[in-house]
C-alpha cells in the first residue's frame, strides 16, 4: 500500500519508516536532551535486531546500512556520524554496520515493549 517516496529535502529522508536527519543543529540536539540519553556502541559486522518500541539515535560515529528483514537490498536504509535516525516500532531487520557505532539512543515510553502488559 505504501507509494514510492521521493524525497527533494537536503536534510532529511526517509526509507523503511527510517527518518534519517543530516546534520541536526546543536539547538534541536539540545531540545531533544541527546547528552542526557544512554549510549551504545558495536564494532563492524551484521547485527539483527527487532525494535518493540520507536527508537531515536544520535551516532556520534559509525556508518550503517539497515536492510528490512524479508526485504530486497535494494530497500536498505543508509545512516552514519551526524545523522538523528528515527527507527519504527516493529521493525525487524539487520544493522550492516561498516565503521565501529557509537550513538546515544532513546526509546519511545509512549510504546512500550511487547512483553509488557498493559494496565
Amino acid at each position: 500500500m505504501a507509494a514510492a517516496e521521493t524525497s527533494n529535502s537536503d536534510s532529511s529522508s526517509s526509507n523503511l519508516g527510517i527518518i534519517v536527519q543530516n546534520n541536526p543543529s546543536d539547538s534541536q540536539l539540545s531540545q531533544l536532551g541527546i547528552k542526557s540519553w544512554p549510549k551504545w556502541g558495536c564494532s563492524p559486522g551484521k547485527y539483527q535486531l527487532k525494535f518493540d518500541a520507536e527508537m531515536t539515535c544520535y551516532l556520534l560515529r559509525g556508518k550503517v546500512k539497515v536492510y528490512p528483514k524479508g526485504s530486497p537490498s535494494s530497500t536498505a536504509a543508509e545512516f552514519g556520524a551526524g545523522d538523528l535516525v528515527v527507527i519504527p516500532k516493529g521493525l525487524s531487520c539487520t544493522w550492516d554496520v561498516s565503521v565501529a557505532v557509537d550513538k546515544h539512543y532513546n526509546f519511545d515510553s509512549s510504546s512500550p515493549p511487547s512483553s509488557s502488559p498493559s494496565s
